[in-house]
């Protein structure tokens, strides 16, 4: 990739994908570091959805899992255990949102807040200090929540590398002594993964589920504030419900900056004969933003969802065999985090910018919340909607 390239990509990486499809004469844009990006949403959902573009193991694990067949049983029984302990994380969510100060920068605070609503779910209480300590070290240090910044990287490794240690003692010691049903998501992955597994192996799966749930879940929520302040007047009440303002900014901002898959053999996708091994991507910002599938796609509108019709290809966790697993439940989580967030405040910010910056995804350039106690009438009685709730009622 050209300097020139990698420049324009920093600056704004969405624009930059934008302006390669604008510059594509077919459906397969090439890459200027190589392989292809497919803007065709037909061509993108044959690469996500065939079988023979998605066997073998996915790449999400490396090689710490033998099989495929390890690979989407660790996915659901961490799915499964998450499902099981949301009231825990709504609980939580309420007291963490009590103790946020007026004044917050984020996405930062964003990610404490999830960290802290899913610690427990991640290693239950009964944990020994030390790794729970090395988890909560982990968190804030650029581990979980990947900087962009590359001095920053360099110091989460040594955070790295001693939580992994941490963990790895856990996996020996509750090998020895199982338990009947699991109390956190390293139970669920100890549980799931092959008993032959090396310890040291079990606790990097640990770590990056670990990961796979926290990062998403806080940048999408700092999307949904971020986006929701910056479409509507300041100091009044969001007029959307909390699920539609998800899944409009998980529309508007996917996280996952590309979807990639090997070619297997000679295929012809988007009109563009493919060779075997090269590798082709596919957009979610790109299919969520396409003018012939989308009404309005580059506006920022809630509403859209509780409309019928105007609904292009939606794949903000993937699709096909591939697709997030925890898919739901992350979304659910997001949607609660929002609501306890919004709940009786007003909410706006300071310092936002829409544009994106590359961190292992998509993520939102730090700006300012201010969130104030919304003033109620005598008798007055808040309510506000989320995920699997009145979708009339409102913010």
């Amino acid at each position: 990739m050209r300097i020139g390239d990698r420049r324009r990509l920093r600056r704004d990486p969405l624009e930059y994908v934008e302006e390669l499809r604008r510059r594509s004469a077919t459906g397969a844009i090439p890459l200027p570091g190589g392989g292809w990006c497919l803007g065709d949403p037909e061509a993108a959902h044959a690469l996500l959805r065939g079988r023979e573009f998605n066997t073998g193991r996915s790449g999400f694990f490396g090689d710490l899992l033998p099989t495929r067949a390890a690979q989407v049983e660790v996915g659901h029984a961490v799915r499964d255990v998450l499902r099981a302990r949301l009231p825990d994380y709504r609980a939580e969510l309420a007291s963490a949102v009590a103790g946020l100060p007026s004044v917050s920068r984020w996405p930062e605070t964003g990610n404490r807040l999830v960290y802290r609503c899913l610690a427990d779910l991640l290693l239950h209480p009964g944990t020994p200090a030390e790794a729970r300590s090395r988890a909560d070290r982990a968190a804030h240090v650029g581990v979980v929540f990947r900087s962009s910044r590359v001095w920053r990287r360099a110091r989460a490794e040594v955070a790295r590398a001693r939580v992994v240690a941490a963990l790895t003692e856990q996996v020996r010691h509750r090998r020895q002594q199982r338990v009947d049903a699991p109390r956190d998501v390293l139970d669920a992955v100890l549980e799931a993964c092959p008993d032959d597994l090396a310890d040291r192996s079990v606790a990097q799966v640990h770590l990056t589920m670990f990961r796979a749930v926290a990062a998403p879940v806080a940048a999408s929520l700092a999307w949904s504030v971020l986006l929701a302040c910056l479409h509507h007047t300041p100091g009044s009440a969001w007029p959307w419900p909390a699920d539609q303002i998800v899944r409009e900014a998980m529309r508007h901002r996917p996280i996952p900056w590309m979807l990639r898959r090997a070619v297997p053999g000679p295929v012809t996708l988007a009109g563009t004969a493919l060779h075997a091994g090269e590798l082709v991507s596919v957009s979610p910002h790109l299919l969520h933003h396409d003018p012939r599938r989308w009404t309005d796609p580059d506006a920022f509108r809630p509403d859209r969802w509780a409309l019928p019709g105007g609904h292009g290809t939606y794949l903000p966790f993937g699709a096909g065999p591939f697709a997030c697993p925890g898919a739901s439940v992350a979304q659910t989580m997001v949607t609660e985090a929002l609501t306890a967030l919004a709940g009786g405040a007003r909410l706006s910010v300071t310092g936002g910018d829409p544009r994106a910056v590359m961190s292992e995804g998509i993520v939102p350039r730090p700006f300012t919340l201010h969130r104030t106690r919304a003033e109620r009438a005598p008798g007055h009685r808040e309510e506000v909607s989320g995920h699997g709730r009145d979708a009339a009622t409102r913010l």
